[in-house]
């Protein structure tokens, strides 16, 4: 059997079963290489060269993460959560629930989109700022289903648009990277505009939540111990001034730059030099930045293992020719059948920017063999690693809203959460990614 079939299948089903991921693609990489006819010791040595190719991004994850703290800690996501409650609680009226219930879930999507480039600070912000919303969706009746979807999206559709923080990441730094390794090179300009067709279907997927699936009130139970908006402790002036230059330090080093790495440093340094991080904390900020990102990106890494090893077995090419003599010309067909494939390895995995390496080694050279244009093999790719994102039980898209809505136990993670945002998400970015793989 095709040692490229045997190890993503196997690779599949340990992640379906909830083994650790990076255990299952380290365990997929050795079944694949031996059936591939590699010995232990090249499999060992190939995985291990491969490990580098994920570590530049895997460290931007991290010091990113790091960045986050020390947003956190300058307290400026509490400074936002108090000015939206305060915001809130002004017109508390029965004629302005309608304008309260939009204000809140815009607020949230517009911290979701910023956590992905303005304020790289990823899901980080959600278990700050949610939770003392939670009273005044309670109050407003408000479908925390809708929350969830909201979140998600603000999550998910950045980085697939905009090559800037985590979106450049994506973009540039894993998927025009891994289609350069696998014989596509293409304009890094044209990266981006190829995914926006495909996340109209993000859009499409919004716009049916909140005005059709969740628009109407749902009952919550007041919690015992309502919040207190004066137990907030509000940050200095000056705190929230430097937040602000250090995110726009930040931001522009990373474009002027580059490079994430550089970007969330030169943020750091600012909390450094003013003084609103002391140098002696600077251990507990990156071991915080550590926690916060680690998991992601040791999968980064143990995927670029398993990818390379599935590329040095030689099997690629033969995998890819059975399949394109089964498909025939027929790319409507190849197409949908890859983004399928695409969204139960993303489903599996956990993580889109873990899934890249691993589907473009297969996907590139056979959809460069069925005549995809380098644009809709752009979309295709793009498209099959970021579907299964918004509708993974392990997915950050997903577990980042749980963590914030079910702070008061009245949000089942797979419930509202994880089935709300696979149907709202992953069906119409199923049909346009599909659509651009064709038209581009």
């Amino acid at each position: 059997m095709n040692a490229v079939v045997v190890g993503v299948a196997l690779m599949l089903i340990l992640s379906v079963a909830r083994l650790n991921v990076v255990i299952s693609l380290c365990v997929s990489a050795i079944t694949a290489g031996l059936v591939g006819g590699m010995s232990l010791l090249k499999i060992t040595q190939v995985f291990e060269q491969g490990l580098g190719e994920g570590a530049v991004i895997a460290l931007s994850y991290v010091m990113l993460g790091a960045f986050a703290v020390a947003i956190s800690r300058s307290g400026l996501t509490d400074w936002l959560a108090h000015k939206i409650i305060a915001m809130i609680n002004r017109s508390p009226t029965p004629r302005h629930v309608a304008l309260m219930r939009t204000l809140v879930c815009t607020v949230l999507l517009l911290m979701a989109i910023m956590s992905q480039n303005l304020i790289p600070v990823h899901i980080a912000f959600i278990p700050i700022l949610v939770p003392p919303l939670l009273h005044v969706m309670t109050y407003l009746k408000l479908d925390r289903r809708l929350v969830a979807c909201v979140l998600t999206f603000g999550l998910v559709t950045p980085y697939m648009v905009l090559p800037v923080g985590f979106g450049g990441v994506f973009l540039h730094q894993l998927l025009a990277s891994n289609l350069a390794a696998n014989g596509l090179k293409i304009d890094p300009s044209k990266i981006a505009p190829a995914m926006w067709l495909p996340a109209t279907g993000m859009v499409i997927g919004l716009l049916i939540a909140v005005f059709i699936s969740y628009r109407k009130p749902r009952e919550y139970e007041e919690s015992e111990d309502e919040f207190d908006i004066q137990s907030l402790v509000l940050p200095s002036r000056s705190a929230i001034i430097v937040s602000f230059i250090a995110i726009v330090v930040a931001l522009v080093t990373q474009l002027y730059t580059g490079s994430m790495i550089f970007g969330a440093l030169s943020g750091l340094a600012m909390y450094f030099i003013t003084g609103q991080i002391s140098w002696k904390q600077s251990q507990t900020v990156f071991t915080g930045g550590v926690e916060l990102m680690a998991m992601i990106g040791f999968i980064m890494i143990s995927a670029a293992g398993f990818a390379a090893v599935i590329r040095a077995t030689g099997e690629v090419n033969s995998l890819v020719n059975v399949l394109g003599g089964w498909m025939g010309s027929n790319q409507a067909v190849a197409s949908a059948s890859m983004l399928l494939v695409g969204l139960i390895v993303t489903m599996g995995i956990g993580s889109s920017f873990s899934t890249i390496p691993i589907i473009a080694t297969i996907y590139t050279p056979l959809a460069m063999q069925l005549g995809f244009s380098p644009i809709a093999i752009v979309a295709l790719v793009g498209t099959a690693a970021a579907l299964g994102d918004a509708g993974s039980p392990a997915s950050d898209s997903t577990l980042g809203p749980t963590s914030g809505l079910n702070a008061d136990g009245q949000h089942d993670h797979i419930r509202d959460s994880v089935i709300p945002t696979f149907l709202h998400y992953n069906l119409p970015l199923l049909v346009m990614g599909w659509v651009a793989s064709l038209v581009l």
